[in-house]
């Protein structure tokens, strides 16, 4: 299932590689700690494909606002990943789960569960890289908003 996700992401993104890779890299983020906190396969499973789609609303938010501000993809990308997922075996529950932090991965007063916790710290991590993050930048955002163990390790490891 994770593969056919991924699958249909590239696709839907077609040649914006610079997207297409940093799904990808907060995917490995996010299963590595997933499996460093050893969550169950249903809560790993949610956070794999969110992780895959977490900005799956980017696209339509450049075309609608001319912007790829968070708010606007956090409008437009459960409409999205619903769409994407209509067909997969996942359960209306976990399509929800997967639509709400997708919707809200931008708001971070949100996080209400430690699968949404692993999204934010996989897309910090990748973000940190991405956008030459400072090192006391990257210490304050560690302090603020990272809470899980194996986060916090991969965070303090690759920038501080």
């Amino acid at each position: 299932m994770i593969a056919t996700i991924t699958k249909q992401m590239i696709s839907y993104f077609g040649n914006d590689v610079r997207r297409i890779n940093h799904a990808l890299k907060v995917y490995s983020f996010a299963k590595t700690i997933c499996e460093l906190e050893k969550l169950d396969k249903e809560q790993q499973k949610i956070v794999e494909i969110t992780a895959i789609l977490h900005d799956i609303g980017i696209k339509v938010a450049e075309q609608k606002y001319n912007s790829c501000a968070g708010n606007y993809q956090e409008i437009e990308g459960p409409a999205i990943a619903k769409e994407l997922l209509k067909d997969s075996d996942l359960t209306l529950n976990e399509i929800v789960r997967i639509c709400f932090i997708i919707g809200n991965h931008h708001t971070l007063s949100k996080i209400d569960g430690v699968d949404f916790q692993i999204i934010i710290e996989a897309d910090f991590l990748v973000n940190i890289y991405e956008d030459e993050i400072s090192k006391s930048t990257s210490k304050s955002i560690l302090n603020k908003y990272f809470k899980t163990k194996n986060g916090i390790n991969l965070l303090t490891t690759m920038y501080l």
